[in-house]
This record gives C-alpha cells, sequence and structure tokens, in this order.
C-alpha cells in the first residue's frame, strides 16, 4: 500500500520517517508543509469535482465556481479557464488569477496513441462547431483543444464524447496525462513491436484511478515500437522505445526523467528490456515512485525528472525492482538512431497490409470543426475508417486502397492539408499563444502561419528537413529547447525603445538524432516584425557554409555567434 498524507504508515517500513521538511515526499514521511496545490488535492480529489459541475456549476453558471474548482481541480477533467479578451502580454505576470479568467473554457480532449476513428473524429468536429465557436486545435500531445466552451455545456460535451469512447479525464492537472503513442502502431512496414495494447491497460488500471489521481504534478508518457522514435520520447516523464534484444526479441527500452519547461532535461535509459505484457506493470512501478517519492513541497521541483537528475539512473531503477516490481528488469539495447530526419508520417506511405496511409500538415496545428467532419467525410469516402494524430501537429488517414490515394490526397490539399508540404509548413510548430493562454506572453499561432507563408515565398528552394518551434512563454508546451530554430516569447525593444512582441532565439536543438538541447547566443533576441528577415537571413548562411550533408542542428553549433545573429 502507497504512503498517503492520511496513511503515513503504509510507507515503506524500511525507511525511517524523517522529521524534517525535506521535500515533501510521502515516503518518506514528509507530509507538511503544504502548498496551495498540495492542499487543495488534499482537501478533496480532483477526480470528485465532475460530480460538481454536472449537478452545481453547469446549472448556476460560472460565478458559482468554487476557486479551488475553477483553478485547480477542473483540470483534472481537461478545464483551464482561457485568458480574457484584450490583456495584452505585459500584464501576464502582474495580474492576478481572476484578472486573468475569462468565463470560458478550454477543454483539452485526450487522445490515447493519437488513435481516433471517423465517427469519433466527427463527433469531434460537431462539439467544435456547436460548443467551441469552431476551435479545435491538434496539439503536440496528439491531443484536441477547444476553446469558448461555457460551463453549462460541459456535461452535455462528456456525454457526446463518452458515447464515441473518448474522454477528458486527466486531460490536465496533477495526473496521468495523456500517452503518446506510434500514429502508425500495429500498421507500419518497419514497426518493431505495437504497443497499442499496453496503452489501452495502462488505460484501464491508471485513468481516473484514485490511486494515481494526486500526483505532485502532471506525468507524461510515451509508448512506440517505430524506428524513427516518432514520440518524442526524450522528454517524457516515462518512455518505452522499441528495441530488439539480441536473446529475447522485440520489446521495449525504458527511459524516465525527461521534460522541457524552464528547467530542460532529456531522459536517461534505465538500462532495461521490457517485454511488451510487462509495460504496463512497469509503467505502474515508476508513477507509484513519481507519487510516493516526487517532490512536492516547492511546485518548481515537483516534476520526476528533479527526482532522476538527484537519484540517478542506477538508484531509480534499483527502487523500481526492490520497492515495487519485487523482481529485477532484464538489461537490454539502447535504440537505434533513425534513418530518416521527419518523423511525422506525413506523406504516402504502404502499410504492412498492402494498403496506404496518407499524412498531412495543417498549419502550426490550426484547424477547426467543419474541417475535421470535413476530414472524416472524406476519409469513409475513400474506404477508411480510421484517422491519427501525431507528436507533431500533424494528422493521417489509414487503410487506404492504391486505387483511392489520388483521389484522397486531391481532396485533402482542396482542404489546404497538404500532403507534400515544404519544409516550413512541415516543421513548424506553435502553442496556444496569447489568443487563449492565461500563460502567454505573445502571439504564436497567427505568427507562425505568416512565418511559413513568408519562407516560402522568399526561400522556395530550401529543402532541407528543419524544425521551427514556437513558444508564448518561457513553459516550452511547444518544445522550444529541441527546436533547430526555438522561439521563446518575451517582450523586447525595437528600435525606438518600444516595448514590443519577440522572441528569444534557441539554435540547434535536436530529438531522435544527437538528442540536445540549442544553443541561445547571447543577447539575440528578435521582434516579431522582424521574425521572417531574421530567419531567412540565418538559413540563407547555413545554405552558404553547411559542409557536404550537414544538418542545420551541427552547423549552429560550430557556427559564429556573428553568423547566427
Amino acid at each position: 500500500m502507497a504512503a498517503t498524507p492520511e496513511n503515513p504508515a503504509a510507507a515503506s517500513p524500511r525507511r525511517k520517517v524523517s522529521r524534517h521538511r525535506g521535500e515533501g515526499q510521502w515516503a518518506a514521511g514528509h507530509f507538511t508543509p503544504l502548498n496551495g496545490n498540495e492542499q487543495f488535492k488534499k482537501d478533496d480529489d480532483g477526480l470528485n469535482v465532475r460530480t460538481r459541475i454536472e449537478t452545481i456549476y453547469s446549472k448556476r453558471g460560472f460565478d458559482s465556481i468554487d476557486p479551488n474548482d475553477l483553478r485547480g481541480r477542473m483540470r483534472w477533467w481537461g478545464l483551464y479557464t482561457q485568458r480574457r479578451q484584450g490583456i495584452d502580454g505585459g500584464k501576464t505576470a502582474v495580474l492576478e488569477p481572476e484578472e486573468l479568467d475569462d468565463e470560458y473554457f478550454m477543454l483539452r480532449v485526450r487522445i490515447d496513441g493519437g488513435r481516433l476513428t471517423t465517427r469519433q473524429l466527427r463527433v469531434v468536429g460537431e462539439i467544435s462547431q456547436e460548443f467551441a465557436r469552431g476551435t479545435a486545435d491538434i496539439t503536440d500531445r496528439q491531443n484536441v483543444q477547444y476553446h469558448w466552451i461555457r460551463i453549462e455545456d460541459v456535461p452535455e460535451i462528456w456525454n457526446r464524447l463518452e458515447a464515441v469512447g473518448l474522454s477528458t479525464t486527466e486531460a490536465c492537472g496533477d495526473t496521468p496525462r495523456v500517452i503518446l503513442g506510434s500514429p502508425v502502431a500495429g500498421i507500419a512496414a518497419d514497426e518493431i513491436i505495437d504497443g497499442t495494447s499496453a496503452i489501452d491497460e495502462i488505460q484501464r488500471r491508471i485513468i481516473g484511478n484514485p490511486a494515481f489521481s494526486n500526483l505532485p504534478r502532471k506525468f507524461k508518457s510515451a509508448i512506440s515500437g517505430s524506428p524513427l522514435l516518432d514520440v518524442a520520447h526524450e522528454i517524457n516523464d516515462i518512455a518505452f522505445v522499441g528495441v530488439n534484444h539480441p536473446e529475447h526479441g522485440p520489446g521495449f527500452d525504458l527511459w524516465v526523467g525527461g521534460g522541457l519547461s524552464t528547467n530542460p532535461k532529456i531522459g536517461v535509459r534505465l538500462g532495461a528490456w521490457v517485454p511488451l505484457d510487462e509495460v504496463p506493470d512497469v509503467y505502474e512501478g515508476v508513477i507509484s515512485i513519481f507519487r510516493d517519492y516526487g517532490y512536492r513541497r516547492l511546485r518548481t521541483r515537483a516534476r520526476l525528472k528533479f527526482l532522476v537528475a538527484d537519484w540517478g539512473p542506477e538508484k531509480f531503477r534499483q527502487v523500481l525492482e526492490d520497492e515495487y516490481l519485487q523482481r529485477k528488469l532484464t538489461d537490454g539495447p539502447a535504440p537505434a538512431q533513425p534513418v530518416e530526419r521527419w518523423r511525422d508520417h506525413v506523406g504516402v506511405h504502404r502499410q504492412n497490409d498492402g494498403r496506404f496511409y496518407v499524412g498531412f500538415a495543417p498549419r502550426v496545428g490550426r484547424v477547426d470543426g467543419t474541417t475535421l467532419t470535413k476530414i472524416a467525410e472524406l476519409a469513409e469516402a475513400h474506404g477508411s475508417g480510421r484517422v491519427r494524430t501525431t507528436a507533431e501537429q500533424k494528422m493521417l488517414v489509414l487503410d487506404v486502397e492504391e486505387g483511392q490515394v489520388d483521389s484522397l490526397v486531391e481532396g485533402l490539399e482542396a482542404l489546404d492539408l497538404t500532403v507534400s508540404p515544404s519544409p516550413f509548413r512541415r516543421g513548424t510548430m506553435a502553442c496556444t499563444g496569447i489568443e487563449y493562454c492565461k500563460l502567454a506572453i505573445v502571439e504564436t499561432k497567427a505568427r507562425g502561419a505568416s512565418l511559413i507563408d513568408e519562407l516560402e515565398r522568399r526561400i522556395p528552394e530550401f529543402d532541407e528537413p528543419l524544425t521551427i518551434n514556437i513558444n508564448g512563454c518561457p513553459n516550452a508546451c511547444a518544445r522550444i529547447q529541441v527546436a533547430d530554430i526555438g522561439l521563446k516569447g518575451q517582450l523586447v525593444l525595437d528600435d525606438q525603445g518600444q516595448q514590443v512582441e519577440g522572441y528569444q532565439v534557441h539554435l540547434g536543438g535536436a530529438l531522435g538524432l544527437e538528442a540536445g538541447f540549442g544553443r541561445k547566443v547571447r543577447g539575440l533576441k528578435v521582434t516579431a516584425e522582424e521574425l521572417p528577415d531574421y530567419v531567412e537571413r540565418v538559413l540563407k548562411r547555413f545554405q552558404a557554409e553547411r559542409e557536404a550533408g550537414e544538418r542545420f542542428a551541427t552547423w549552429a553549433a560550430r557556427a559564429s555567434e556573428e553568423a547566427l545573429s
């Protein structure tokens, strides 16, 4: 039995309970003092807020919502208040929460493994049109996010989602978030192993289970057997990566402790090979370590990456084996480096059954409900009942017969969903930004879309894989540190000394191929207006100075500060 504030005796009997303040680790007996987040979680499990939403708040309206539910527990059901319109970025950090809150919500639909039927996609689109003013962004965690949601409509939205097997359960909050999965699991011709059954079993055991609904902070997960390493495994709290063991065959390599935000860390291998049927047990062991040993005293250190950094992989594996699994894990190999630099599955690809899947690129994940319903209709008209979202803000249609591919591609292109995008459209990602997010300082989605257009016009011959990630604040929801060009939103001074929207620049980050964080050039900041000029200038220098076959990230690591400014 796990330790809890109500049952401290359940902590490991081999460990002496310390009386000093410590880091707020339950397993070490540190239950006080409590910060505000820990207090409201102790007062009432976030999962319990659903009943109040259905029976009180949806009937009495926004003003009836308890503040600890509004800015805390409602996240356990995928709800965040969105930013009040008209508040500029300079006020983000100075206004009180109630001054930033609008009386509308962002609602996140969790899509584990990115798996959707066309029926589910149609319902997602219809909800967008009826309740969310048409909004429906595809996120870099395979979810869909609505905006402009009224609390009065939430029960009906839940009813419609759950009728087709979808939910918003623990899509936000200090919980096990959506489980990323390869969008081509079970169909890719080059797949090492299909992790779908493990995702399903983890959902069954963990999601919505009160034993795991009070974590120190969020817990991000990924499972993929693709050799493309297509789920950003290096920056998840836990990740299972497909590998072939020389003796035991296909299985998964176990990674823990990745994450970005203001203290980015690349995850570490535990050196353990995990067979498919044991993945849920190992997942449960790791999330239990986080629950019991995670740092709860300071919110800024309440992620698994800090515990892993302090313990090291050897101790972490030992605790996992000895205290939670009660058995040793099998040593195993590291994943091979991917042979392809794009890992978003965009384009036309043959499946392992001879049919095809077709991947396409919306602009920076921005779609709408009408477009989603049309995608569902297109897929069905071409014989498909399945679509997927990716961890790169893209989508796929699966199971297309060869004779139907060209017609499907034409239909998608007519919706401005290109199957053969430029490197700029394919590689540009943006978070929600100041349009709706209360943490944001600058605009992102529209800025990313306009940047794509400008670069396509200015450098049409550029054909190298390139990622440009745009974030509205320092929290790195759009993974700025691991992009070729990462742009962190902040207020900067223009030539006239006026404070305007702009970006701190990170250059040369990467995942998959030589994973690492981008380089920050001292003092390098660009205004939003200057952004297209800056990116054009740097990319042309790259073209002029690169060695044969050299990647942008490699060039950026060796280039002079002058070349990067």
